[in-house]
């Protein structure tokens, strides 16, 4: 058995998401929370690279990392949030996340017990998966009228927020 550099790079990506990832729930400062949500985007991102989805990568780090990101800082400190004005959760409102949380892992679990990984691999038609081309190909031809509805819903969204925003 021989551990190659895409193994090892495999581990220490899934390492530091994991981490980052857990730091995101357990860090007090909302702040820090932002920073390593940020870091748990690039480790996915190093995921998508090693699985040949350039472009993936790439708009992960543009725009999850970079713009929402930076959306969620603006957000949290224009809130001020500290914690006299935070109020104070009962225990029953903690329980029940803990039993909502569980009941989702229950359902993933579930969900993922009969997965077949090894027989569903896709051929990769020459090694072209993750290369802008063929999605662009794809895109515009297979998935076009759910492309164009996804943009007029787009559209649609900012024209409500510029309605909801403009001061009368």
């Amino acid at each position: 058995m021989t551990i190659t550099i895409t193994q090892i790079l495999f581990w220490i990506l899934s390492v530091a998401a994991l981490f980052s990832a857990l730091m995101v729930i357990t860090s007090k400062n909302p702040v820090h929370s932002v920073l390593w949500l940020i870091a748990t985007f690039f480790s996915i991102s190093g995921h998508y690279i090693l699985l040949s989805a350039q472009f993936l990568a790439v708009v992960n780090i543009i725009v999850y990392a970079g713009a929402i990101m930076v959306l969620f800082l603006f957000v949290i400190m224009l809130m001020n949030l500290n914690r006299e004005t935070e109020p104070q959760k009962n225990r029953w409102i903690k329980m029940a996340g803990a039993i909502a949380g569980g009941c989702l892992l229950l359902v993933l679990v579930a969900s993922l017990k009969n997965v077949e990984s090894a027989s569903t691999i896709e051929d990769v038609k020459g090694g072209d998966v993750g290369f802008i081309k063929r999605l662009g190909k794809e895109l515009f031809s297979t998935y076009v009228v759910p492309f164009e509805i996804s943009s007029i819903l787009f559209l649609s969204a900012m024209v409500g927020a510029v309605v909801i925003g403009k001061k009368e």
